[in-house]
């Protein structure tokens, strides 16, 4: 069931959030509780991320084999300071928000087509969801929708 939820588009997501609510079927301790554990999900998905990305800028730091993620949301793809792209890359022209990372994340090919990320991408979108939040709370950004 928590499957076909995720799977709404937004307005419809947030009507049965909604009836949900109105219902007693959750209560807004249920809703905390439900965000502590996508966070706790998306910081054991972010296991396979960390080889190759950090979440925060540090000055001692070396640079790992991809780009920090750190203050990503919102700034062009493949601006990452200090990291150097792939032409792919360099010639992408978006800048990153929830949708794209969500896309990004089931399927990097699909969005720059000949990276060199060596990611095939995660299938569950709660998966995705998990991680996206887990990202955003870590990296102390302020999503973009």
């Amino acid at each position: 069931m928590l499957r076909k939820i995720a799977s709404l588009n937004k307005p419809a997501l947030l009507i049965v959030l909604l009836c949900m609510l109105s219902t007693g079927l959750i209560c807004p301790l249920q809703a905390a509780d439900a965000d502590a554990v996508m966070l706790k999900r998306g910081k054991l998905l972010f296991i396979q991320c960390r080889a190759c990305h950090d979440l925060k800028m540090s000055p001692e730091q070396e640079q790992k084999v991809g780009p920090n993620l750190s203050g990503m949301m919102g700034k062009a793809a493949g601006t990452a300071e200090g990291f150097v792209y792939s032409q792919a890359f360099k010639e992408a022209k978006f800048s990153w928000d929830i949708a794209v990372l969500d896309r990004w994340l089931e399927k990097p090919s699909a969005v720059v087509p000949e990276n060199l990320m060596a990611f095939s991408g995660i299938n569950a979108q709660l998966d995705r969801t998990a991680l996206i939040s887990y990202i955003v709370e870590q990296s102390s950004i302020s999503p973009s929708k």
